[in-house]
């Protein structure tokens, strides 16, 4: 398993210094700067590569830029509307510019509207740590009152809704300001200027299209890249939905192990793969983690560890992210799985048969709690992450284990 690390560019607060320090072997990073639908430039990707290539001293790091996240899929190629056949076209040559810098793994989802959701950035634990949270009664305060979706309250149990009703009451202004910053953070650079307007036009163009349109469309996407990827050795691996639930009457379609199966046997190439974010699935009860890296694990090409604690039953219920090892997912089974399934692609003779992993998200701890990193991208949360995980790797692949894997 190949230690990676996510690094946001020049201006994330955790610095190259910081990742060699914790001991990682590759970085996970993209053109957060390049807007959406057009081509990631060669120049801009020597860039980058230059960027984590060099210390702060100006001395080689001995990184590279391994793994792309996210090649963005933009909101027309997902709803096939406007500019999408000329999206696709810049899609498949940032493909080609990726590939001839070296880099063959391409992160990307399929969620309409918000790559990610929760409803407080920092959530105060009992032991004073903070980490992101999904408070689902909190997040229908947002959608039936502030956003004012039509038809939302049928969206949620009747407890929710209640629940949702009393928040309202007792919100003021400036924390109704601060969930709808929360919420819009999941919109990449949209934090600071993206609208509620903005969020009602958006949820307005997929009215209609729902589930099946959405996964016909990626379905259709899949069937122009992958043959590409496929072509130049690279390989496509598609995140999951975060939450793996439907909010704000949208579709999602990747939140299950039968939502991957129906995608890759669709599109039955092995460029078309998976990310299994254990965070992102672990936050239905359903999702069996290790089952699932079994299942699909000769098609996952990107692994994000973490953990998230559920908060209530069922697949849509609130839940905060726990460490590592804290949460409702079995990290040391979940990790037996994936170092069997090197095993296998070792006697396979695969080129890629250590799959790269990266310590996904962390808890704010000790001087993170004043450092302002990117909310669920703290130094040493991470780091602490990181640690527990090698700890995981490094017993369950001692040779004294014998038959433990």
């Amino acid at each position: 398993m190949k230690r990676t690390w996510r690094w946001f560019g020049p201006k994330d607060s955790v610095s190259i210094d910081a990742m060699l320090q914790a001991g990682v072997q590759g970085v996970v990073s993209a053109l957060h700067h390049v807007p959406t639908g057009t081509v990631w430039s060669c120049e801009e990707i020597s860039r980058r590569k230059k960027e984590i290539a060099t210390r702060p001293s100006g001395e080689p790091s001995g990184l590279e830029w391994e793994i792309v996240e996210s090649l963005p899929v933009s909101e027309d190629i997902k709803r096939q509307t406007g500019a999408w056949r000329d999206h696709i076209a810049a899609w498949e040559q940032s493909l080609h510019n990726l590939h001839a810098a070296g880099i063959r793994v391409i992160c990307y989802n399929f969620m309409p509207v918000l790559d990610w959701t929760r409803t407080d950035l920092a959530y105060r634990l009992p032991g004073g740590a903070t980490c992101m949270r999904f408070d689902l009664s909190v997040f229908a305060t947002f959608d039936i009152h502030i956003l004012g979706r039509a038809g939302a309250s049928d969206d949620y149990a009747p407890q929710v809704v209640a629940a949702a009703n009393r928040h309202f009451t007792e919100m003021t202004d400036a924390d109704i300001q601060a969930l709808v910053r929360n919420i819009v953070f999941g919109l990449p650079g949209a934090a600071e200027n993206f609208s509620l307007e903005d969020l009602r036009y958006h949820l307005a163009a997929y009215d209609g299209l729902g589930e099946d349109g959405l996964r016909a469309n990626l379905i259709d996407f899949l069937t122009e890249v992958a043959p590409l990827a496929q072509q130049l050795d690279m390989r496509l691996c598609c995140h999951p939905d975060d939450p793996p639930t439907p909010l704000l009457g949208l579709p999602r379609i990747m939140s299950t192990q039968s939502d991957y199966t129906r995608i890759l046997d669709e599109v039955d190439l092995m460029s078309n793969g998976v990310t299994l974010c254990s965070g992102s699935l672990g936050a239905r009860p359903d999702n069996d983690l290790p089952a699932m890296m079994d299942h699909l694990g000769d098609r996952v090409h990107f692994l994000h560890l973490r953990n998230v604690k559920r908060e209530g039953p069922g697949p849509r219920c609130s839940f905060h992210e726990a460490a590592h090892l804290e949460g409702d997912t079995d990290m040391v089974a979940l990790i037996a799985a994936v170092l069997r399934q090197e095993a296998k692609r070792r006697a396979q003779g695969r080129e890629d048969m250590s799959i790269p992993f990266r310590p996904d998200h962390g808890q704010d701890i000790l001087d993170d709690l004043e450092r302002n990193a990117q909310p669920g991208y703290p130094s040493i949360g991470r780091l602490k992450g990181l640690a527990e995980l090698r700890g995981i790797i490094a017993a369950l692949s001692h040779p004294d284990l014998g038959t433990a894997l």
